[in-house]
Order: C-alpha cells, then sequence, then structure tokens
C-alpha cells in the first residue's frame, strides 16, 4: 500500500526553496516559474506518459499549499496559467515543433535526444515561434537556455541555443534552408 498526502510535503518544500533561489523576486517572474511548470510538465508526460494538464494541475495545487512557499499566492496562480498556456500552445503544435528541431538537429533523432533538451527546445520553439506577440525572440531563447542550465546536462545550454537561434533564424528570413542545418552537436 503506498501512503498519501504528508510524505510529499518535505518534497514540495524543498522543490519551492530551490526555486525561490533560483528564480529571485522580480519582473516577470510568475513567466519564469511557468515555464519551469510547463517544462516539469512536459517532461513528466514524456517520460512517463501521464497527461500533462493532470501533472500542471498537480504541481500547481502541491506548490499552493507548500508551507514554505518564497513566493506569493497570485505568483503561483499567475505562473500555472502561463505554463497552462504553455503545455496547451506546445501540444497544439507539438508536430511543427517537432520537425523544426529535426530540422536544425539532424544528428539528434529525438527520440535519442535527452527528454531535457526535447522538453525545453519544444517551450523555446513555441516561445519563439508561435508566442512572439506576447515574449520578444531574445528573452524566449535566454529562457530556454536558462531552463536548460537548470535541468539538463552541462552540454544542454550551448545545445539548445544553438538549435534556437538556428530556427529562429530561419524563421524570420535570417538563412536559408539549405546554409542553415549545420548539424547542432551535442554529448548528452
Amino acid at each position: 500500500m503506498v501512503p498519501s498526502g504528508p510524505p510529499l510535503q518535505p518534497a514540495t518544500d524543498e522543490a519551492l526553496e530551490q526555486l525561490g533561489r533560483i528564480f529571485a523576486d522580480g519582473p516577470f517572474l510568475d513567466r519564469r516559474l511557468g515555464r519551469a511548470l510547463a517544462f516539469q510538465s512536459l517532461y513528466e508526460m514524456d517520460q512517463g506518459h501521464h497527461a500533462p494538464a493532470q501533472v500542471l494541475d498537480r504541481l500547481a495545487e502541491s506548490f499552493q499549499e507548500a508551507a514554505a512557499s518564497p513566493y506569493p499566492l497570485e505568483v503561483l496562480n499567475d505562473a500555472t496559467r502561463y505554463a497552462q498556456e504553455l503545455v496547451s500552445g506546445v501540444l497544439a503544435n507539438r508536430a511543427a515543433i517537432d520537425a523544426v528541431i529535426q530540422q536544425r538537429a539532424p544528428l539528434w533523432p529525438l527520440a535519442q535526444m535527452s527528454a531535457v533538451d526535447r522538453n525545453v527546445l519544444r517551450i523555446g520553439l513555441y516561445e519563439s515561434l508561435y508566442g512572439n506577440a506576447t515574449v520578444p525572440l531574445r528573452t524566449a531563447i535566454n529562457e530556454a537556455v536558462e531552463l536548460a542550465k537548470l535541468f539538463g546536462s552541462e552540454t544542454s545550454a550551448k545545445f539548445v541555443n544553438g538549435v534556437l537561434g538556428r530556427a529562429v533564424e530561419a524563421s524570420t528570413g535570417g538563412a536559408d534552408d539549405t546554409t542553415s542545418t549545420h548539424s547542432a552537436t551535442h554529448s548528452g
């Protein structure tokens, strides 16, 4: 029998404390937290085949109920809303986003790419290519690189930056498809 209830609380408090150290109070904190929540939801969907909406609801609920939250409830609510927007957008555009990833990182089939890198790229590409009205391109790339640093391997940030940079450059007409498909190299 699996125990329910309180044993999860210390893990949630610890996760929030860690996020509190990484994402200090400031402008757009709700979006930074929202990206982290969206990443965790997409990652768990990818690895555990859980429904991302349920994962996001569970994470948001546990964060709101946490005793040691470094964030006001309003910030957590806004972060959850933004995470829902990101997850919905990524899932609605997943086939197109994955095609761009494959085109810009041809030596790394999606199935062989780390789940962290794959899902950080999905969020970064969604914000860069589909959410540009609300997030500047440079910000979308920088935030994806920060997620890669936080959750990925030591080479993840460079890999994510390279793939996103080439994808955004190609989408804005900065390079044609034949010259911008340099293979992204990645060892993790």
